[in-house]
């Protein structure tokens, strides 16, 4: 079959599903927007759009319905051309989808439907330091459901990576919704007791080494960063050879910046560096994938907090790799992990509850080895990318069962 795969940020959660496409001897193409830096190995078009701030009630429908109008005008001149694919399977979080259907409208149109915002239950209001509350906050999250609502709705069918990511959407699309992971190589992403990170300008740290790891995008309060840091002088001090690494960059992505020039980043160590080990606190920014593995395979303890939001790869693979990971108490977490069993679930607000549970699990490594264990096997019975996840990605694409 003729499969086009549209994101703004190509491959995303297309990774692993586009090769196996190939793989399988579909003829797979991409429509992207030029300012994707990613290498790009398969036939790609790419729009050019101006991306402007939204502005005003409505803004973010027609921001996005910008984008959804440039990508469809590049769609146009690809059907001009001839190209007439059979399936178009695209991301529906910035609108490129929105009006695909009217440049080909044979085709079976699929969307990557990863979160439905509210203002309940979700991200907008969870963390009152941050939030804004009121009708016009409210009024601005409702705002950017516009674009979600018209192209899931266009949709054939829809795919969600979780339960809980499916179940924010409207209950009058939940039939049309499937969930799949994007799938974890659990083969790849494996434990390794030789592995070693090189901490830029500090010390060589080897599995079995007393570290601790947090892993973001971005080093913001949707992820928890205010929270673990402010956990960080209780942990430090009971823990006198404890190494902390932290990987992400100082920017945002989520969630608005402090504001003044400022990153959270340096806000949050502004607030609590007086009273940690700076020369144990290691912030890496941004690192090459094979070198986030070893940092979380070195790692004693990983934490991962999260917003009741999307849920990051990065936890599933640090599950994957037998990384003990201590929580955030949040249903995205909650859906993978179970508490003493397969890591530890932490209130996502208890500073006090972060600094214990990590002093615990940091103290006794041993103990921690069945849990370690019990993770990376959930992760391959569940999540695993060969037998579990891409099988299921490909019949939901393509409509056909997998072989054997």
């Amino acid at each position: 079959m003729r499969i086009l795969l549209v994101h703004r940020n190509f491959p995303g959660q297309f990774r692993y599903l586009a090769p196996a496409l190939i793989r399988a001897g579909h003829r797979v193409g991409v429509l992207t927007w030029d300012q994707n830096q990613n290498p790009q190995p398969l036939p790609t078009a790419r729009y050019r759009h101006e991306d402007s701030p939204a502005r005003g009630l409505g803004g973010t429908y027609a921001q996005y319905a910008g984008f959804g109008a440039t990508a469809a005008r590049a769609a146009q001149a690809l059907a001009a051309r001839g190209d007439r694919p059979d399936i178009v399977f695209g991301s529906i979080n910035w609108g490129e989808t929105l009006f695909l259907r009217e440049v080909w409208p044979d085709a079976r149109h699929l969307g990557y439907a990863e979160f439905f915002y509210g203002t309940r239950g979700r991200d907008t209001g969870f963390d009152p330091e941050f939030s804004r509350t009121g009708l016009e906050a409210g009024i601005r999250t409702l705002d950017r459901r516009a674009h979600l609502l018209m192209a899931a709705t266009d949709a054939d069918a829809l795919l969600s990576p979780t339960r809980w990511q499916a179940a924010t959407f409207p209950a009058e699309l939940q039939p049309k919704i499937s969930v799949i992971h994007d799938g974890v190589d659990t083969t790849r992403i494996a434990p390794d007791p030789a592995a070693t990170y090189q901490v830029p300008g500090g010390p060589l740290l080897k599995a079995g080494d007393e570290v601790l790891t947090f892993v973001n995008r971005n080093l913001e309060p949707y992820r928890g960063y205010h929270i673990l840091m402010r956990a960080l002088p209780q942990v430090m001090a009971a823990r006198p050879d404890l190494q902390v690494v932290m990987v992400g960059s100082d920017g945002t992505g989520y969630g608005p910046g402090p504001g003044e020039g400022k990153s959270w980043k340096q806000v949050l160590l502004d607030e609590v560096g007086g009273r940690i080990d700076r020369s144990r606190l290691h912030f890496t920014g941004r690192i090459p994938y094979d070198d986030l593995l070893n940092v979380l395979r070195v790692g004693r303890a990983h934490a991962y907090l999260t917003y009741p939001f999307v849920l990051s790869w990065s936890m599933l693979e640090a599950m994957s790799l037998g990384a003990l990971v201590v929580g955030s108490a949040t249903p995205p977490v909650e859906e993978v992990i179970e508490d003493g069993v397969t890591g530890h679930l932490v209130d996502f607000f208890d500073v006090d509850g972060w600094a214990a549970k990590l002093i615990e699990v940091l103290s006794d490594p041993a103990a921690q080895a069945p849990v370690r264990a019990a993770a990376r096997q959930h992760i391959i019975d569940r999540y695993d990318l060969g037998t579990v996840c891409l099988p299921r990605l490909m019949e939901f694409v393509t409509g056909e069962k997998p072989q054997g």
